[in-house]
Formats: C-alpha cells, structure tokens, sequence
C-alpha cells in the first residue's frame, strides 16, 4: 500500500496558538517516533492524552505539520515496564496454514490485529504463507474451549452458492466482496480445491474489505474513512476483473510502460490479492492499494486524469509510480521501500521494519510470478 502521505491534517481552526497543557504525564515522558501515515491526534489517542497536551509540550505551533522519523515527547503509561513485560510474558507459535489470514489468526487467538503485526514486525498488508511461524502474545491457546466458543460466536453468517460452469474460487469470493481463504473456511474447503458443478459452498455474508478506522495501528481521521467506505460501497455494486483478468492487465500494463511485469504483479499480489474491491482505511484503492494523492501524481505522469475507481486506471497509476520510482532510487529494494513508505521517507531515514518485511515479500512474490 502506498501509505507515504499522512493522512490530512485537522480542520485549521484546531491548529493555531496552542495554550499550556492542562495536565503534566502523571507517570513522566518517554520518546515516540512517528512514523508514516501518523497523525498528533493518533498519537496522543495511544498515548492517553490530547492533542493540545503534547504540542505544548513539544512546542509544536502546526500540530498537523510531523512527519516520520520526527522524534516527540509522549506521556508514559501507567503501570511502567513491569506492567508491559507482564502483558507479554505468555506466548504462543502458530504456523501459518492454507488459507489463514492475518485477522483470521488474531481473531483465533483472542489478540489484536494491531499486536499481532508489532509481536512479528508486519504491517496489515504483509503477505504470508503456508509454513510461517507467527508469534502471538498474550493470546488464549486456539485449542482451548473458550477460544473455540468465542470463534463460533463471532463466526460470521453465510449464504449458500451454488458453483456453475466456468466458476473459480477467486471469482466467487469477488463476487461476493471477501477472500479466497475466507469462503474456503466456510466452505471446509481447501483454497486449492477444485469446484464440481452443482457444488455447494458457503461464502460468508460479513464483508472481507469492510473498512475500519485503523490501519497497523494507526487511527486514521474521520473524514479520510468516510472517503474510504464511500469508496468501497461504490466498488461492491461495480462489475471489477476476474483475478486471472487482472494479472492479464497488470502484465499488459507493466509491458507497456517498461516496467518489469513481475514487480507489478507482485505488488499488485501483496497490495489486494488482484483484487480490485480492496480499499484501506487511508482510502487506499483498488488492485495497486493507491490514495488519492498517489492517483493525482499518477495523472500527471501520464498526462491525463486516472480514475483509481476503474481496475485499468488503478493498475496504471500503481505501474507508472513504480516506473517513476524506479527511475529516481538507487535501487530496486529501495523504489519497492518506495511504494510502501514514500521515496523521501526511505532517503531520508532508511527502511523501518515494516518497510523492509515488504520489501521482502515483494521479492519473495516476484519470484513465482
């Protein structure tokens, strides 16, 4: 996902003078390094303060203005390292299986998507695969009764579809707006299965995309969601590409503007699966995972006005920025570190770990494609 540019700043009037804070950190100050797509007001959501607290503090006079690698003072939580080191203490291994889903295994264990990703250095869009092995801290054993209630009651509702001629697995979960391990799930399928006519599945009701407020922990502001979800209704009620379409497209696409097609496909593989119905809470859209912001510089790239919303529009605007980075890095690893974390970003401050278990993963996927 292209999450380089933070999510827009608050309205203005939030951000002029800003008095004293009105309280001191009952438990002192620890350093936070802000990293891409946070905004003050997030941080000081994790934190248990405001938004004026900490720009006084810092003596920030545009709380809107921080960008990753600034390093701010934040309050330290109550209970200190000891509380910390006891929330952590239990940890289990799961190893990744066939058809698991990073929210599907936090959900198994009873733990956050969000300390799922932190236990294992992973960002929400990284790709994982069968034979991974996944830490999970602070989780109930996916063996334990309770475990097994809690994912009976929070299984989500299915309807019954009945395979056709022609159909694939990947289809079918288009469809429907969820994923290929999803309605296999349901299903007591493998992903791999082959589907007979007349065969009955289950796809569930619950959509797979339904998009939250966070994103790898990060809360993003109102506005910038209700885009996203607008976006991703529309996209529901749309006709979009077969998964088998799309890789033709991305392939045509890569060729055409002299990108290397495996690197696109890659990409377009770890962004949404090929999925061109995927939309994140910074309202990133479509087959390439591209924000609004990424899409106007995409259409200036090429001259004329991208409509993300459209899976060829969307494919181009990922394929011409990667073009476009690939020019201006030094490498390939940094132009990929490029579409993940922003070009300046990882010239300016490196790769964070999350950065660099993507840039991973994309290599990993361009060697299968």
């Amino acid at each position: 996902m292209v999450t380089a540019a933070p999510p827009p700043a608050a309205p203005a009037a939030t951000l002029h003078a800003v008095a004293a804070p009105g309280r001191v950190a009952p438990h002192g100050w620890t350093a936070h390094t802000v990293r891409p797509g946070e905004t003050l007001d997030g941080i000081a959501q994790r934190y248990r303060t405001t938004v004026r607290v900490l720009a006084a503090h810092n003596h920030l006079k545009n709380p809107g203005m921080i960008h990753p690698g600034d390093r701010i003072s934040v309050p330290r939580t109550s209970g200190g390292a000891s509380s910390a080191k006891a929330a952590t203490t239990k940890s289990t291994v799961h190893v990744v299986r066939s058809g698991d889903t990073l929210s599907g295994i936090a959900q198994r264990y009873g733990v956050s998507l969000a300390s799922l990703l932190k236990a294992n250095h992973r960002s929400a869009s990284s790709f994982i695969h069968p034979g991974d092995r996944l830490v999970v801290r602070g989780g109930k054993s996916a063996s334990s009764s309770t475990s097994k209630a809690a994912a009976r009651s929070t299984a989500p509702s299915t309807r019954s579809y009945t395979v056709r001629s022609g159909d694939t697995l990947s289809g079918i979960a288009a469809r429907y707006d969820t994923t290929v391990g999803a309605l296999a799930r349901a299903s007591g399928i493998s992903t791999g299965s082959l589907l007979r006519v007349g065969q009955r599945l289950k796809v569930p009701t619950t959509a797979a995309h339904a998009v939250s407020d966070t994103f790898n922990g990060v809360k993003y502001p109102s506005g910038v969601v209700a885009a996203a979800r607008r976006n991703h209704d529309l996209l529901a009620k749309r006709s979009v590409p077969s998964r088998t379409e799309t890789k033709r497209i991305i392939t045509e696409t890569a060729r055409r503007h002299g990108v290397d097609p495996r690197l696109a496909l890659a990409v377009g593989y770890h962004e949404s699966g090929w999925n061109q119905r995927a939309v994140s809470p910074a309202n990133a859209v479509g087959v390439m995972q591209v924000i609004p912001s990424g899409g106007e510089w995409a259409s200036s790239l090429v001259g004329r006005k991208l409509n993300l919303l459209d899976a060829r529009d969307n494919i181009t605007a990922g394929v011409v920025m990667l073009r476009a980075l690939g020019r201006a890095a030094s490498s390939t690893d940094q132009a990929i570190a490029g579409y993940y974390q922003g070009l300046a970003s990882v010239q300016r401050h490196g790769m964070y770990s999350d950065t660099k278990a993507y840039v991973r993963s994309i290599n990993r996927l361009r060697a299968t494609m």
